[in-house]
């Protein structure tokens, strides 16, 4: 159950995916006039930091290592660098749904916005199950988790409120 819960194969992206997404749609909350809007600028976003990652991977390593740049190259960072949108898409998923479901705009936002904040908890506890942690362990990993979420809640407040 609880490997079923985990990341796919590269959970630091996936992780990350969730965690750039959730500060974005709280830089967002909902500013947009249309749940399209929202959507589409979320869609962008999580693009440019997909292609700017394996972009930058690919490019750093010609740098430290002299290579030329190909295609076979960019298309094995890019497919590795994916994690990114599958990280993104658990938030955007429940955006959809929140949107199709008759929510409007700015509670679907966060609705999204704390599923992406519950992701994070939730792969910390995973993490520290995984790792057959201590209660007091536990305790840290799912501490490290709440913080990341708050942090992410905090940028919703101080650009909203």
């Amino acid at each position: 159950m609880v490997d079923a819960l985990a990341p796919g194969e590269n959970p630091a992206r996936v992780v990350y995916g969730v965690v750039m997404i959730g500060a974005l749609l709280a830089a967002e909350s909902g500013s947009h006039e249309s749940f399209a809007e929202t959507l589409g600028s979320a869609v962008i976003a999580v693009g440019i930091y997909w292609i700017a990652h394996a972009y930058s991977e690919t490019l750093g390593r010609r740098l430290t290592m002299p290579g030329r740049l190909t295609a076979g190259a960019l298309w094995r960072a890019l497919r590795y660098e994916w994690a990114i949108a599958e990280g993104a898409a658990i938030p955007l998923l429940v955006l959809v749904f929140a949107w199709a479901t008759g929510a409007g705009q700015e509670t679907a936002v966060t609705v999204a916005l704390w599923s992406a904040v519950g992701c994070v908890i939730l792969f910390e506890l995973v993490a520290a199950i995984r790792s057959e942690a201590t209660p007091a362990e536990l305790a840290l990993d799912v501490g490290v988790g709440v913080v990341m979420g708050i942090a992410i809640l905090a940028l919703k407040v101080v650009l909203h409120h």
